[in-house]
């Protein structure tokens, strides 16, 4: 894979939410990095310090968390032309609450976040896009699921799933989709099998 072909991609995403100045990104390209990260792989682990957000260009991630008991619960997946990051640790400067861990070999774009960050203050267009990326995938989304795990059953929260992410359901697998919505593989397989 060609590291021109990666950043286009990169690119080509950033601009379908708000088109970038050639200025823009050669001063962004300055603070790319091109990572392999292997199947089971993780970007990051819990507790730890990073600096980074990652463009997803190949594979697929699960965010997660351990509870007290040791038990995973998985937040968020990440896919192709998506972007992932502990945000709150790196706007506190904190270490992480989750982890991160790749589901297939994957490629990503690491962007260097306190350098990005000067970038948005520099940069409008960039700023654009920063706020119009946040707005479809942060809020909008994390309000959707705030919604579903407090007013929706099981049956409903699957069909909800399906409906956001039924694109990758396939390259999940049952304990994943399961601690997702917060059931056990048993219960999930009783769902679709109604379903």
């Amino acid at each position: 894979m060609k590291n021109d072909e990666i950043l286009n991609s990169l690119k080509h995403t950033m601009n379908s939410y708000y088109p970038l100045s050639e200025e823009t990104w050669k001063e962004l390209n300055k603070i790319l990095t091109i990572r392999k990260i292997k199947k089971d792989e993780y970007a990051f682990h819990f507790n730890e310090k990073t600096n980074a957000i990652s463009y997803v260009y190949k594979g697929l991630f699960r965010v997660f968390a351990v509870n007290q008991k040791g038990e995973e619960f998985n937040k968020n997946f990440f896919w192709e032309t998506r972007v992932y990051g502990d945000m709150i640790a790196l706007l506190q400067n904190k270490e992480t609450q989750t982890s991160i861990q790749a589901l297939e070999d994957s490629i990503v774009v690491e962007i260097t976040h306190d350098k990005y960050r000067q970038l948005l203050y520099k940069y409008d267009d960039l700023k654009m896009y920063h706020i119009y990326y946040l707005e479809k995938h942060w809020i909008f989304q994390k309000d959707n699921i705030s919604y579903s795990l407090v007013l929706e059953d099981a049956y409903d929260r699957y069909k909800r799933f399906l409906k956001e992410y039924g694109h990758i359901e396939k390259r999940l697998s049952q304990y994943h989709i399961a601690s997702y919505l917060g059931i056990s593989p048993t219960h999930l397989s009783r769902i679709k099998k109604y379903s």
